[in-house]
């Protein structure tokens, strides 16, 4: 098969054809790279784009139909859909298709345009203007920065990244290329030099709102809400009127656990603004995480009330874990599933949605049947690959053995603050959290991205360098990656001994955590790999979690993280407490006794009774942590059992090894 070079110069030879004017070959060319590649995302729009000039738009249309299943956030294929339609006449159809392209890519200027002269002749003065304002900006954009804002849209990171420092050597300090290049750091997870970008952007042009707001986001991201905070008030008091900045305050008030602030502000918003679903959703989440959960339904329904294709109002009903929808809203959800105005990503919402509606009502293979929809709309956007992650693993067994942590004793930040607890989503790592933050010497705060966020900072832009990279770092690198985490995490903390980071993904992290933590408690949450994987299977988590989008995908991915943690049970002996759930449900006292003997702990009987400690709980398994522990829920896989051969097979070993 020809390798990535190959497809790219037959990719480029046919759009020169087609430049030429010779439509039927470049057709034929690219119909040669779809035979070896048949999902190859540009070759399937330029080969629309053929079919359309030489007028066979059905075969068009078809291709656009193969484009957008594979690439459903692909702008451009909609901008050339509505192309399609105006050469049908659907002037309806070609509307609604111009506005999914700048939904999904903002520098589509024939699209804006197209929008601006149909919103003119409707008489949509409110809409025209906003098309007018996007051409505006677009226009006054040198001619290199509107082309890196369209290759960030196609998610082309690291050509924009080129293209956009190549403009920043010829115009430094320029306000828009320091935003865009801040804007890829962030969609390429460097945080860290995005928020440099953006600081030293707004020292240069602090009325620069844009750049503002992206701030506000990046410094969210880095979960430095505090200062998020501090810079949505600032575009506020700005702009007082301004819905988007209101909404960024909102959020910010929301993270920094203001809830009542939040509350009054989305209130606002209620009343000063047409009804938008998101915001009522957005209400919803701030009720649900302090615990006023009906009224937390009464805001998701007012969602879907506002806007009946609002996939994420369903799911954030379904997501409360203990909500029972009605027939009516089975039959709306469905009706919104069928919907043309519906997009892929509601479909994905409203399809696990439904999942759990059917689970609920013991109709097994009508829940299975949704849940295996959303898992295959959100498989159709992600890129995760699980052979790299396992070599990625293979690699850490390889490079990290006794020896390795042996030769540096004593290495790293010597604070035994936090305690890591690791493991899969879904494996209980909510409710060992919930156990030890009742105790009056811990804290409990969040999934912290700290960690992962430092691997990615060390990652840099060169493939394989982490983990790599800890091998060459010396003793002072890690005690300053330690003592870092310790202040960069202070915020969330309330004053206890002890702080809780919950990210269950850090257990790829164990040893850069070692190394610069050596006292850090850690603690493995594991469950059940059945019960487990399908738990996560039909789970829409809100990022980072994409191996959960297909039953292979997820088996493969608990097998290797059982290897992996065994693998760092024999590196690093008694380092690593592991706690079976299924032992928490059957001996809780004893299990709780445990844990605080790993942690250094006293017995507090409030440990037990954990579900009466008051707390924001910002996870899936908020409301159930809210309760006295329950079995009912633990072999609910079993209903699926007939479906489930491919996790079985993609487990193997692990079926057997897990405990």
């Amino acid at each position: 098969m020809a390798d990535t070079d190959s497809y790219e110069r037959q990719l480029q030879q046919a759009k020169r054809t087609l430049q030429q004017g010779d439509l039927p070959g470049a057709q034929q060319q690219l119909s040669s790279l779809l035979e070896a590649k048949p999902a190859h995302r540009e070759a399937l729009y330029y080969s629309a784009v053929c079919y359309r000039k030489q007028r066979l738009v059905a075969e068009a249309e078809a291709t656009l139909g193969k484009l957008i299943e594979h690439h459903p956030d692909y702008g451009r294929a909609y901008q050339e859909r509505a192309y399609c339609r105006q050469a049908l006449n659907d002037r309806a159809g070609a509307v609604q298709a111009f506005e999914q392209a700048v939904t999904l890519n903002p520098a589509l200027q024939a699209s804006w345009l197209a929008l601006f002269e149909h919103y003119g002749t409707a008489g949509d003065q409110q809409s025209a203007a906003r098309a007018q304002q996007h051409l505006q900006w677009l226009a006054q954009l040198p001619p290199a920065l509107r082309t890196v804002t369209s290759l960030i849209h196609e998610q082309k990171y690291y050509v924009a990244e080129q293209l956009c420092r190549e403009f920043l050597d010829k115009n430094r300090d320029h306000p828009e290329a320091m935003r865009l290049l801040a804007q890829i750091g962030s969609k390429l997870q460097i945080l860290d030099d995005a928020e440099t970008l953006l600081y030293h952007c707004l020292k240069f042009a602090p009325e620069f709102a844009r750049a503002r707001l992206d701030y506000v986001q990046v410094l969210h991201k880095r979960q430095k809400f505090q200062a998020a905070l501090e810079q949505a008030e600032i575009l506020h008091a700005q702009e007082p009127g301004n819905q988007a900045y209101r909404i960024a305050l909102a959020s910010e008030q929301q993270a920094v656990g203001d809830f009542g602030a939040a509350l009054a502000s989305y209130d606002t918003l209620l009343q000063q603004n047409k009804p938008l679903p998101a915001i009522h959703v957005a209400r919803g989440h701030a009720l649900k995480t302090i615990g006023r959960t009906q009224e937390s339904i009464k805001a998701y329904r007012q969602a879907y009330s506002v806007d009946p294709n609002h996939g994420d109002a369903y799911w954030s009903l379904a997501n409360l874990k203990t909500y029972q929808f009605t027939a009516a809203e089975i039959e709306t959800m469905r009706d919104a599933l069928a919907s043309e105005a519906s997009a892929d990503n509601e479909r994905a919402f409203i399809s696990f949605a439904l999942g759990k509606a059917y689970e609920d009502r013991g109709e097994y293979a009508n829940a299975f049947e949704f849940y295996s929809q959303g898992n295959a709309l959100k498989q159709g956007q992600s890129r995760y690959d699980p052979q790299r992650l396992e070599t990625e693993f293979d690699s850490q067994k390889a490079l990290f053995d006794a020896d390795f942590f042996a030769q540096r004793q004593h290495w790293g930040c010597p604070s035994d603050a936090p305690i890591f607890i690791v493991g899969l989503p879904r494996a209980g790592s909510t409710l060992l959290e919930q156990i030890l933050a009742s105790h009056s010497a811990v804290d409990g705060t969040m999934e912290l991205a700290n960690v992962i966020g430092l691997a990615h900072r060390l990652q840099g832009r060169q493939k394989q360098q982490y983990p790599a990279v800890l091998t060459t770092l010396k003793n002072e690198h890690f005690t300053r990656f330690g003592e870092e985490f310790i202040k960069d995490t202070q915020y969330h903390r309330q004053g206890g001994r002890f702080f809780i980071d919950k990210m269950p993904n850090n257990f790829r992290h164990i040893a850069l955590i070692h190394l610069m933590l050596p006292n850090a408690k850690i603690i493995d949450a594991r469950r059940q790999p059945m019960a487990c994987c399908f738990s996560g299977y039909k789970q829409l988590f809100a990022e980072g979690q994409e191996f959960s989008y297909s039953l292979e995908s997820i088996g493969r991915y608990y097998r290797a993280y059982v290897d992996l943690m065994a693998h760092w049970e024999q590196a690093l002996p008694g380092r690593i407490l592991r706690v079976q759930h299924e032992d928490v449900i059957d001996d809780l006292e004893g299990q709780v006794c445990r844990l605080l003997d790993f942690c250094g702990l006293p017995f507090e009987q409030q440990c037990v009774d954990f579900h009466q400690t008051e707390r924001a709980v910002r996870t899936p398994s908020s409301e159930q942590v809210r309760q006295p522990i329950y079995r009912s829920g633990q072999e609910q896989w079993q209903n699926f059992e007939p479906f489930l051969e491919p996790l079985k097979q993609a487990l193997g070993p692990a079926l057997e090894s897990f405990r």
